[in-house]
């Protein structure tokens, strides 16, 4: 395991230079892995280890658009596609990759499967950390573990097909037969991890919860319409406000951030934009603090698990959150947002075009 000096703390990583696909190969060789759920993590996880060389099965609800879009990815009914009974019981490690509530209401299926020296496989600490809510307590006798990409399966998907990879964290809860740790090494290289970070299912499932209701969607998504308000009570236009508070962060800032970092973008942006960012950050900083802190005692309570598991379990749920959906899609903001990529849509049409002409021509 190689050591990396982050911000001045050392913390211990796994890299594909010591853990190669063939080591991770010779430990899971005589595994079946049974990818439970084929929605969010399900295809991009099950087809890289597929593609990887793994031995992998796939357990779906036969009446549901996932089964189909199984079959569409190439997994067979009868040999690679299983209802999620029998995948469970083929299976000698059991990927639970539905959703939170998903894994809830299947979990006495996959129980009665779990016999001892099984593997029992999550991308999320949830089932575990709040199994008080959940129910969600494995037999002492299988191994249980963790490999969270950070990002979703589709970005684990593209980046595998494109020969990069996603870190993701990893974590040991039950070890029953000794193998568990480089069984959760070799999941995570199999997945197409770029690195492994090692921690718990508690402390990822509290940082998940948070980074998700704060900066990666909640904070953000909020952040967002209070500047759009702005702009537009003061006069500015859809088109204005819109570029100046999403097209210019997402197309521009964003990935530029994450190339180089924020050090380097207040380094090379003029120095009014340098000055205003560097006195105004710590006003937003101090602003959200106590926001973020009530937000990861909420985390910490378990109040965020119930309030998941009460709502995903109310009926009708769906259909209020697709009304909640809707409000947000109808909006002027994000309305705009549309005809504003659709824009951009048409002008990288032309360019690519225009390269295509000029090839020609040579």
């Amino acid at each position: 395991m190689a050591t990396i000096n982050f911000g001045g703390v050392e913390e211990h990583v796994v890299t594909r230079d010591e853990f190669p696909l063939e080591k991770a190969r010779a430990i899971l060789k005589d595994e079946t892995i049974a990818v439970i759920g084929y929605g969010v993590q399900g295809p991009g996880q099950a087809l890289n280890l597929r593609d990887n060389g793994f031995n992998v099965i796939i357990g779906q609800r036969r009446d549901s658009a996932s089964w189909s879009k199984a079959e569409a990815d190439g997994w067979v009914e009868g040999e690679t596609l299983f209802d999620i009974e029998e995948a469970a019981e083929r299976g000698t490690i059991i990927a639970n990759l539905l959703s939170d509530a998903g894994q809830i209401a299947v979990w006495p299926t996959l129980k009665a499967k779990l016999t001892p020296g099984k593997t029992l496989y999550f991308s999320h600490g949830f089932g575990i950390t709040f199994n008080d809510q959940t129910g969600i307590v494995p037999p002492a006798e299988v191994d249980v573990v963790l490999v969270a990409p950070k990002g979703s399966g589709t970005s684990l998907r593209r980046l595998f097909v494109a020969g990069g990879g996603l870190n993701s964290s990893f974590a040991v809860y039950q070890d029953a037969t000794g193998q568990a740790y480089d069984k959760a090494i070799a999941l995570g290289i199999g997945v197409g991890s770029g690195y492994l970070f090692e921690t718990d299912f508690k402390r990822e499932v509290y940082s998940d919860l948070t980074g998700e209701r704060g900066v990666l969607m909640g904070a953000l998504a909020g952040i967002i319409e209070a500047q759009y308000q702005v702009l537009r009570q003061r006069g500015h236009s859809p088109s204005e406000a819109f570029n100046e508070t999403v097209e210019e962060l997402t197309q521009s800032l964003v990935p530029l951030v994450g190339e180089n970092g924020m050090d380097w973008m207040f380094s090379n942006c003029s120095v009014t934009a340098q000055r205003g960012a560097l006195d105004w950050k710590g006003r937003f900083r101090d602003a959200t603090l106590p926001v973020l802190n009530e937000l990861y005692d909420s985390v910490a309570s378990g109040k965020e698990a119930a309030r998941t598991i009460q709502r995903g379990s109310t009926p009708g749920y769906r259909q209020e959150l697709e009304a909640e959906l809707k409000e947000v899609r109808d909006s002027e903001l994000w309305q705009t947002g549309a005809t504003v990529r659709e824009l951009r849509s048409k002008a990288t049409e032309k360019v690519e075009e225009g390269f295509a002409l000029s090839a020609e021509s040579n």
